[in-house]
């Protein structure tokens, strides 16, 4: 049962979908939730402010901190207006920051949510996406930009592999899961393994936990497995997708699996994700 959700404000954008979803979860499971907005600081030091007078450098940080005011702000009211227990506060710290000092704080909590990066346009939600799925412990649920309504769950994908990515994914989105009206247990195969029965065992398990579950097989090249997800996903109508987040590291720096970083680009459906 989630009753503690930690929400990274959508700082600077016309629509906060991350705060608005995750006061849609909160009520849902009676949850508290935290929210955090984050004033950047100006990066001074080897970058283009070198050389600009400090009172351009206070105008840049109290444009970003009036941002993450006026997000907390709207965040505030909202979780007032549901009736929703929740707290918030501003950080100020360097963009390059952001992410590391977000996974710390999702580690205390049962599930933090995240809108969706813009591509080319959002570098430190994309740091904190990727801090918060494989540096918090913690189950990640991942809202895209376009999203509109709160949390639904009639319809529900869970996608796998037979990975530990994918068992842990299912296993923290089990409060959910138990939720939905429906869940589709959804293997991506090749043609040379289309009669793989290995989502069997999964699928009994949900069933034992009282979930109307079914397996489906979808026969797919490896290189395009994202896409068909995503395909499946609109052609069923689910509401959530639920799968492994899968990367590795490359000299200390994050690599994010191809299918993973695919997906971060082009979720058209809230995703959980756990690593």
């Amino acid at each position: 049962m989630f009753k503690d959700i930690l929400v990274n404000l959508s700082v600077g954008k016309a629509r906060d979908v991350a705060g608005e979803f995750a006061i849609s979860t909160a009520t849902l499971f009676d949850a508290h939730v935290s929210a955090v907005a984050f004033a950047y600081e100006p990066p001074i030091g080897g970058s283009v402010f070198d050389g600009i007078s400090p009172s351009i450098v206070d105008g840049w940080r109290a444009d970003r901190k009036a941002e993450a005011d006026k997000a907390r702000q709207t965040f505030d009211d909202g979780a007032r207006r549901a009736g929703v227990a929740a707290d918030s506060r501003i950080i100020a710290e360097r963009i390059a920051d952001v992410g590391p000092i977000f996974g710390v704080l999702a580690r205390s909590h049962d599930i933090s949510v995240l809108a969706q990066a813009k591509p080319d346009d959002d570098f430190a939600e994309s740091r904190a996406i990727e801090s918060a799925l494989f540096e918090s412990g913690r189950p990640v649920l991942l809202v895209p930009y376009i999203q509109t309504a709160g949390i639904k769950l009639d319809r529900v994908m869970a996608c796998w592999d037979g990975s530990r990515s994918a068992a842990r994914a299912i296993n923290d989105a089990l409060p959910l899961l138990q939720k939905a009206g429906k869940i589709e247990v959804v293997m991506v195969a090749h043609k040379d393994r289309r009669n793989d029965l290995r989502g069997l065992s999964i699928t009994e398990h949900l069933a034992r936990h009282g979930s109307n579950v079914e397996l489906k097989s979808i026969v797919a090249p490896d290189s395009d497995a994202a896409n068909v997800i995503l395909s499946h996903a609109a052609d069923s109508s689910a509401d959530l997708i639920v799968m492994g987040g899968y990367g590795h590291t490359r000299l200390r720096e994050l690599v994010l699996g191809g299918v993973t970083r695919e997906m971060l680009k082009a979720m058209t459906a809230p995703v959980l994700m756990s690593h």
